[in-house]
């Protein structure tokens, strides 16, 4: 490995290790995998009335419309959440600009963390500490997290693709973002198909897997997006390969790397929320409604990202 490398893995590391802290900082913590009974548990409630066709997913356009503005009604999930006093959210933990522990004000913060605080504003009037309880969550416990109802909702750079709707609901796309590839600058790939044969990073339960494997490279799977990082930097995988929102935020962390290649996939980010409650579905999309049309949604992605840019329109099934 290049030494003139070596801070920017000691950042990452530094970054992960942030993350790991949350659960003392913040709230709930969580190990890196799903048990073996919440992966049970996400097997199991697959209801036959859940399970969609494939023809007829629209991933876009696969969300509840609201019914009117955010509103918490007697007897609702959002009366339940508000008589609790706090939100319990399942959040990213090392993902920089929109999920992550911020070592220097050991605060939980990013662009998806901004989408919560406004869903918990609007189910108790403020956001602040007391309101949101984040559990720090992996890739792969996003689903069983969401089905076992150890979370209210999940804002984890999450696609919203149509085998996942066959297991919960999501919000309106709230975010637009595509698969791409990081690698080291001095690199010769110019593709994900250039790879071939070579070990490629992503994290488990992700669905950028399935695009290293159809370029027959290796998929090599890890926990946490920061976990790739370093791989890349110790010569252990000769890319990463995910959303570029994602990718964006590694390559602030190492300007020894670059993105290559064209857009593989389209990749629209929703909030998961169980199908046992389509009103916090559409309370969502409310709130989600008002973020956008109130310039929160590009203030946000000003402070996070980069020059604004309009937000994803929001589309609804029914």
């Amino acid at each position: 490995m290049n030494a003139r490398r070596r801070p920017w893995r000691v950042l990452a590391a530094a970054l992960t290790a942030s993350g790991l802290a949350l659960g003392a900082a913040a709230a709930v913590a969580a190990p890196g995998q799903p048990d073996a009974s919440q992966l049970a548990v996400a097997r199991a409630v697959r209801a036959p009335a859940a399970v969609k066709a494939a023809a007829a997913c629209n991933p876009n356009a696969s969300s509840l419309r609201p019914s009117g503005p955010p509103q918490v009604t007697s007897g609702s999930f959002m009366a339940k959440i508000r008589a609790r006093g706090y939100l319990i959210a399942g959040v990213d933990q090392s993902t920089y600009h929109f999920g992550f522990l911020n070592p220097l004000t050991n605060q939980i913060e990013g662009f998806d963390i901004d989408v919560i605080r406004a869903v918990a504003k609007a189910v108790f009037g403020h956001a602040d500490a007391s309101t949101i309880h984040y559990k720090a969550i992996s890739d792969a416990q996003r689903i069983p997290d969401i089905i076992s109802g150890s979370v209210d909702i999940v804002a984890h750079t999450m696609t919203i693709t149509c085998d996942r709707l066959q297991q919960v609901d999501f919000s309106a796309v709230y975010f637009e973002a595509h698969q791409k590839v990081l690698v080291l600058k001095d690199s010769a790939a110019a593709s994900l198909a250039s790879l071939h044969g070579q070990k490629v990073c992503a994290t488990t339960g992700s669905d950028s897997v399935t695009k290293i494997v159809a370029v027959h490279a290796t998929a090599v799977q890890v926990p946490y997006w920061t976990d790739c990082l370093v791989k890349l930097q110790q010569g252990d995988v000769a890319a990463i390969s995910t959303d570029d929102s994602i990718l964006d935020g590694l390559a602030a962390q190492d300007p020894y790397t670059k993105l290559i290649g064209a857009k593989l996939t389209n990749e629209p980010y929703g909030l998961a929320i169980s199908r046992q409650h389509p009103e916090f579905v559409r309370f969502v999309n409310a709130v989600l409604q008002q973020y956008e049309s109130g310039g929160q949604w590009k203030a946000s992605y000003q402070h996070w990202l980069g020059p604004p840019q309009p937000p994803p329109a929001l589309q609804y099934a029914s």
